[in-house]
C-alpha cells in the first residue's frame, strides 16, 4: 500500500493558483476553476436569501402564527357550538332575570303614584312628614334616578317599620344618608334621601342615543371607527 504524500498534493494544488492573473478563467486549472465556482455560488444564494427566501421566511411565520390563531379560533367556536343548548338556556334564564328587574322599575306616569305609595308607607305606620321633597331628575343610560329629600318623626319601632316598608316595596326604592336623631319629647327623628328609579320614555331615550353618538365623533365632525 503507496503513502500518501501529503505534501507534494497541497504543493501541486498550490501550483495550480500560480500565474493565474492575465489568463481567462476557462483556461485556469481545475482547482482553482472549483474554489471561483464555490465562491460564485455562495453569493448567488446570498444574494438569494436576502432579496428572495428571507421575504418568503417571514411570510411563512405570518402565516403559520395565522394558522394557530384560525385553530384557537376553531376550538373556541367548536366548544360553543358543543355547548350551544346550555349557553341558549342560560340566555333564557338571564333574560327571565331581567324581566323581573324591569317589572320593579316604573314608568314615567307612574311615578305619582309611586311617591304616594312612598308617603302612604310612612302615614299607614303613625309618622309625621316635616319634609318630603322630590329633587331633579338623574338621566342616567338607561334609567332614571329621582331622589326624594324626607324627614319623619315617630316611634323607633315605626321608623324601622317604615324602612323595612320601603324595602318590600314591588318598585325599586333605596334609603340612603339615614341621620337618626332623638327630640325633647322621646321622638326619633329620621332624615334620608330616598332614591326611586323608573324607566327613560323614548324622547329620552332617542336624545341619550345623540349624546352617545356625539361623544363618539371626531373633532372634524366626522363619527369614529368603533
Amino acid at each position: 500500500m503507496k503513502n500518501i504524500d501529503l505534501k507534494q498534493i497541497f504543493a501541486d494544488l498550490g501550483a495550480q493558483f500560480e500565474g493565474l492573473q492575465g489568463r481567462h478563467p476557462g483556461l485556469w486549472p481545475l482547482a482553482p476553476r472549483l474554489l471561483c465556482a464555490a465562491g460564485v455560488m455562495a453569493v448567488v444564494m446570498g444574494l438569494g436569501y436576502f432579496f428572495y427566501w428571507s421575504g418568503q421566511f417571514e411570510e411563512q411565520d405570518a402565516l403559520a402564527a395565522q394558522e394557530l390563531k384560525l385553530r384557537d379560533d376553531y376550538k373556541t367556536k367548536m366548544a360553543q357550538a358543543i355547548n350551544l343548548d346550555a349557553l341558549e338556556a342560560q340566555q333564557q334564564q338571564v333574560n327571565r332575570y331581567v324581566e323581573r328587574l324591569e317589572k320593579q322599575l316604573p314608568s314615567k306616569a307612574e311615578m305619582a303614584a309611586l311617591l304616594s305609595d312612598i308617603n302612604q308607607a310612612g302615614v299607614g305606620r303613625g309618622l309625621q312628614f316635616e319634609l318630603f321633597k322630590p329633587g331633579q331628575v338623574v338621566v342616567k343610560d338607561y334609567y332614571a334616578e329621582l331622589p326624594i329629600d324626607i324627614k319623619v318623626v315617630g316611634t323607633y319601632h315605626d321608623i324601622g317599620e317604615f324602612a323595612a316598608d320601603m324595602a318590600k316595596m314591588p318598585r325599586i326604592v333605596t334609603l340612603n344618608n339615614l341621620a337618626l336623631t332623638a327630640g325633647k319629647d322621646g321622638a326619633l327623628s329620621l332624615e334620608a334621601i330616598a332614591k326611586t328609579f323608573r324607566y327613560l320614555d323614548q324622547d329620552e331615550l332617542d336624545a341619550q342615543s345623540k349624546a352617545r353618538k356625539a361623544k363618539k365623533k371626531t373633532p372634524d365632525g366626522k363619527e369614529a371607527k368603533a
